[in-house]
C-alpha cells in the first residue's frame, strides 16, 4: 500500500447529515481529496453555509451533480434519498468512478422485493447484479471487487452484527428472533416532520413501523445469506429523544440450549469478530455514548440461564458506523487501502 496517491472524492448530496458526516471524516483521511460536493438547491453557496461547523475548515463551493463527471472523481458517494440514487447510478454506470450509495436503492436482492417494501418501481434493475452489500464484517471480499456498493441501513447494521455469528453457525431456532431497536432522531434525516418535531420527541418515547418497517426485509435477507434458510423475524424500531445512536436488543432461541452457556456464547462472538477492527465484544452492556462519533459497533452477548435464550445488545452511532463511517470503510476496501484508514476516531464521552 502506498500513501502517495490522493484519490479524488465527490459527495453528491450536501444538505443532509450523511453528507456532512462524510465530509467530517474525509477531510482527515490521508489518501483522499474532496473535489466536489453537490446540492441542487444550494449550488453556488459554500459548504460551510449549510453546515456552520465547517467554517474555515471546508469552504468548498457547492456545485450541481451534472458537473461532477467533469472532475473525474475516483469515488462518488451518493448521500441521496431512496428513489433518487438509482437515477444517478444509472446515469453514471459507464463512469470509471466507484460508487457508494447510502440510500436503500440497491440493498435488497432484486427490484421486485424493492418495489414491495419501498412502494416504488425501480428504474435501474440492472444495478442489482453487480451491487455488493456494504457490510465489511460479512462481505469484505465482494466489496473489494465491486464498482457499486449499497451501504447498509443503520438499523440493519446494528441488528445484523448482533446475531450474525449465531446465524452463520446455524444455531438459531427458526421463528424465534425478536429485534427491539431504538434510534436517535438523526436517523430520520435532516428534514423535520411531525414525528421528529421537538415537542413530539422531547421527553417522549415511541414505537413505529410495527411489523412493516422496510429494514425488516434487509435484515432477513442478510441472515438468509449466512445459512441459506428462510428467515422470519420480528423487528420493531423506536424513536429515542436523543440526537444520534442506535441501541439494539436482540433475542433468540438456539437449537440446542442445553449445550450453550455464557462462556461458549462469548467465545463464539469473539472468534467470529476477531479480525474485524470495528467490532468490540464487551463484558457488560454498552451504552450509546460508548460509540458516539466513532465507527465502532459494541456488542454484548448474554446467555440467560433462566429462559434458555440468547440476549445480545448492540450499539452504533447511526451517522457513522450506520452510514458515513461505514461508507468510508467500504471506500477503503474498494481502493485497496487499510479499512481503518481515516476512521480511528475515539468515541466521544460524555
Amino acid at each position: 500500500m502506498t500513501l502517495s496517491k490522493k484519490y479524488k472524492i465527490a459527495i453528491v448530496g450536501a444538505s443532509g447529515y450523511t453528507g456532512s458526516e462524510l465530509a467530517r471524516i474525509l477531510i482527515h483521511h490521508p489518501q483522499v481529496e474532496i473535489v466536489a460536493i453537490t446540492s441542487e438547491s444550494h449550488a453556488g453557496k459554500k459548504f460551510s453555509d449549510l453546515h456552520a461547523q465547517f467554517e474555515e475548515i471546508l469552504e468548498l463551493p457547492l456545485i450541481r451533480a451534472e458537473e461532477v463527471q467533469d472532475l473525474k472523481p475516483d469515488v462518488i458517494f451518493l448521500a441521496l434519498p431512496h428513489g433518487v440514487s438509482m437515477e444517478f447510478v444509472k446515469k453514471w454506470q459507464a463512469s470509471a468512478a466507484k460508487i457508494i450509495d447510502l440510500s436503500g436503492d440497491f440493498r435488497l436482492k432484486d427490484p421486485e422485493v424493492y418495489k414491495e417494501w419501498y412502494n416504488k418501481e425501480h428504474t435501474y434493475p440492472e444495478g442489482f447484479e453487480g451491487a455488493a452489500y456494504g457490510l465489511p464484517e460479512l462481505h469484505e471480499e465482494q466489496i473489494k471487487k465491486a464498482k457499486l456498493v449499497a451501504n447498509p441501513g443503520c438499523y440493519p447494521t446494528a441488528s445484523i452484527l448482533a446475531l450474525a455469528p449465531l446465524f452463520a453457525k446455524g444455531l438459531i431456532q427458526p421463528g424465534s428472533v425478536v429485534i427491539d431497536a431504538k434510534s436517535g432522531t438523526t436517523g430520520a434525516g435532516i428534514k423535520h416532520g411531525p414525528t421528529t418535531h421537538f415537542s413530539n420527541v422531547n421527553d417522549n418515547f415511541k414505537a413505529y413501523g410495527i411489523s412493516s418497517h422496510r429494514h425488516t426485509i434487509e435484515i432477513e435477507e442478510q441472515f438468509q445469506g449466512l445459512n441459506s434458510q428462510e428467515v422470519r423475524l420480528q423487528f420493531t424500531p423506536h424513536l429515542l429523544p436523543v440526537d444520534r445512536g442506535i441501541l439494539v436488543t436482540a433475542y433468540a432461541t438456539v437449537n440446542a440450549p442445553s449445550e450453550m452457556n455464557r462462556e461458549k456464547l462469548t467465545k463464539l462472538f469473539t472468534e467470529f469478530y476477531q479480525d474485524k477492527p470495528f467490532v468490540r465484544i464487551r463484558k457488560q452492556a454498552p451504552a450509546l455514548k460508548d460509540v458516539r462519533g466513532s465507527n465502532y459497533c459494541d456488542i454484548y452477548p448474554f446467555w440467560d440461564d433462566r429462559t434458555q435464550r440468547v440476549i445480545v445488545v448492540s450499539v452504533i452511532d447511526n451517522l457513522v458506523k450506520g452510514a458515513s463511517g461505514q461508507a468510508v470503510q467500504n471506500m477503503n476496501l474498494m481502493l485497496g487501502l487499510d479499512e481503518t484508514l481515516g476512521l480511528k476516531q475515539v468515541p466521544i464521552q460524555p
